[in-house]
């Protein structure tokens, strides 16, 4: 389209565009056949598509919409492509689900593997660093658990598809509370322990204290007490 055909007051245009009429009852027929098709190339990839994907099956996903996405509003685009395309992507995601299933090492290799970011009450600092998630994010997530300090986790693992999964102990133990500071309230409301833990990874002062003060963990030099 040429810059002079471009007018603001052009309405017909802007909400027609240049397609006829008879173009919008295609529209509607193009959409109904790419709905099945989406229905049934999410079935054919299995169950997990509902759920909570993998890398790979986000790839496939996307796949699928940028192959839909043409056929929906160009008059002159075809079916028959997003047809082609679709077998295609669901021919490669079974494939790769099929190899996963039959070598761990391979889903690891493409779908990648899981970490554990909170051991014992503990954050792993070193595993935290390579995951690059921060500690204002995991806290949250502990709190979205009804969790209030790191005691009361004995795993949390960081999934190889993002999520995040908390396992609690039988008995929780004091630790470092996940309560933000600004909650002065609600903070000094909780009942201490005897017990300091460093306040940024929840790491016992006796345990990893070094001489010169710091944590062998993450290194800070400050030492809070637990909560129960």
């Amino acid at each position: 389209m040429n810059p002079e055909e471009i007018k603001l007051n052009d309405w017909k245009r802007i909400f027609l565009g240049d397609t006829p009429p008879e173009f919008f009852l295609e529209v509607v027929l193009r959409t109904v056949f790419v709905f099945l098709l989406l229905i049934i190339g999410m079935r054919l990839l299995g169950r997990r598509m509902a759920a909570r994907t993998s890398r790979i099956e986000l790839v496939a996903l996307f796949s699928l919409e940028a192959a839909i996405g043409v056929p929906l509003q160009a008059p002159d685009r075809g079916l028959l492509p997003a047809i082609v395309i679709a077998i295609v992507v669901i021919l490669v995601g079974r494939l790769v689900a099929i190899f996963a299933f039959k070598d761990p090492k391979f889903e690891q290799t493409v779908v990648d593997d899981f970490t554990i970011l909170v051991k014992d009450g503990v954050v792993q600092m070193g595993e935290m660093k390579k995951a690059r998630i921060t500690l204002e994010r995991l806290f949250a997530l502990l709190r979205g658990e009804s969790i209030r300090h790191l005691g009361e986790v004995e795993r949390l693992y960081f999934e190889a598809n993002g999520s995040l999964t908390v396992v609690k102990p039988d008995t929780p133990n004091a630790g470092l509370a996940v309560i933000p500071v600004i909650d002065k309230d609600f903070l000094d409301q909780q009942p201490q322990a005897t017990a300091n833990v460093c306040r940024t990874c929840g790491s016992y002062e006796e345990t990893a204290k070094n001489k010169d003060g710091k944590c062998s963990n993450c290194g800070d030099e400050e030492w809070v007490s637990a909560i129960r």
